[in-house]
């Protein structure tokens, strides 16, 4: 196979910078993995050379992370995978990053023991592989269309008050991957505060990361958002995000009363929390009316999950039009079921679940 990725680490650790030239350079489809210290040095080498991909730290001297992706977007917007620390710092700073344009993110080793198994390695292989897809135009768009959204923070109030929340006649479940944290930020805060349903997200992401974007959704939504808990009854009105590292899952109990249940069983479709295995238990509960959501991601995950929600339970399907999307993955495979109502792009899904749901 012929050497082709063109990789930019930037990171002032030369332990991180060695690490992740070792585990790409074990790969043949890459062909160069060039380093800079810091953000300064990074924009310098961009000026010069061409880079498939940048692998970005967020705490650097000189020039930190985050200035230096607004930097790299404006001379030459390339994919950036960031490297982020499992601090609390370390998560809201990352989402920072993901909202202003960067593709997706690592959790930074600790230790060479931390990176040690195959499996990691594979991952930080295929996540920069990953992407070097990114639709770099949808990526400028997303970063800029965002702040439209954040002009208002919701005080306590504003939250949705409807009667009998806890009886559930529809659930909307929606899952999305890769440039899912920047369509979140699109679709969730325009859909309705009376939409009548519980509304349950998978984004596949590390524990820790999902509380941070739950969190920041719900300062700007009009539905309440919030990362899922085992055994709570689900609410309409209410948005649920899976908790990092465990798969989220419906039971019924009694009539149109659900609650969640969290479940550390094997990885589906190499993800956990997994879009399918959501839709699966909403697929096998006795919830009379669904729409189902996929949007942005690599792979096919949530595509055997929309099926089965169509042929169960004759569920409204959407799936993000490729023209919006960062990474069209699970989009298209959703479509190639030919289980698909609606085609549209990210702007318009929450209208459409508006719609559906009658407001």
């Amino acid at each position: 196979m012929t050497k082709n990725i063109r990789v930019l680490n930037v990171d002032d650790s030369a332990f991180i910078r060695k690490l992740l030239k070792d585990i790409l350079g074990s790969d043949d489809d890459f062909a160069v993995v060039d380093q800079a210290k810091n953000g300064k040095e990074a924009i310098e080498k961009i000026k010069q050379n061409k880079y498939d991909v940048i692998t970005l730290d967020i705490e650097m001297p000189i020039m930190d992370g985050l200035t230096t992706l607004k930097e790299i977007m404006k001379v030459c917007p390339t994919p950036v995978v960031m490297m982020s620390s499992l601090t609390k710092e370390g998560e809201q700073i990352t989402l920072d990053a993901l909202n202003l344009g960067a593709v997706d993110f690592i959790t930074k080793p600790k230790n060479v023991f931390s990176v040690s198994s195959d499996e990691m390695k594979a991952g930080i292989i295929d996540k920069i592989k990953n992407a070097r897809k990114a639709n770099m135009k949808m990526v400028r768009y997303s970063s800029l269309s965002l702040s439209r959204n954040n002009n208002h923070i919701k005080t306590p109030n504003e939250y949705n008050t409807i009667k009998n929340a806890d009886t559930i006649k529809t659930i909307i479940a929606i899952g999305t991957s890769t440039g899912g944290p920047r369509a979140l930020h699109e679709v969730i805060p325009n859909i309705s505060g009376k939409v009548n349903a519980p509304i349950l997200i998978v984004q596949h992401m590390p524990k820790g990361f999902t509380k941070s974007l739950a969190d920041r959704l719900d300062l700007i939504s009009n539905v309440k958002v919030k990362e899922a808990e085992d055994g709570e009854v689900l609410k309409n009105g209410w948005a649920y995000i899976a908790p990092g590292g465990i798969h989220m899952k419906i039971k019924s109990f009694g009539v149109d009363k659900f609650k969640i249940f969290l479940d550390d069983s094997e990885n589906v479709n190499g993800h956990k929390p997994s879009v399918d295995a959501m839709m699966f238990s909403v697929s096998q509960s006795n919830v009379r009316e669904v729409v189902s959501v996929v949007m942005t991601g690599m792979g096919n995950d949530g595509a055997k999950g929309l099926e089965t929600l169509k042929i169960d339970k004759k569920a409204k399907t959407i799936a993000e039009d490729e023209k919006t999307c960062i990474v069209f993955g699970m989009p298209k495979a959703a479509i190639e079921t030919g289980k698909v109502d609606f085609i549209v792009p990210l702007n318009k899904i929450a209208d459409e679940i508006n719609k559906i749901m009658g407001v």
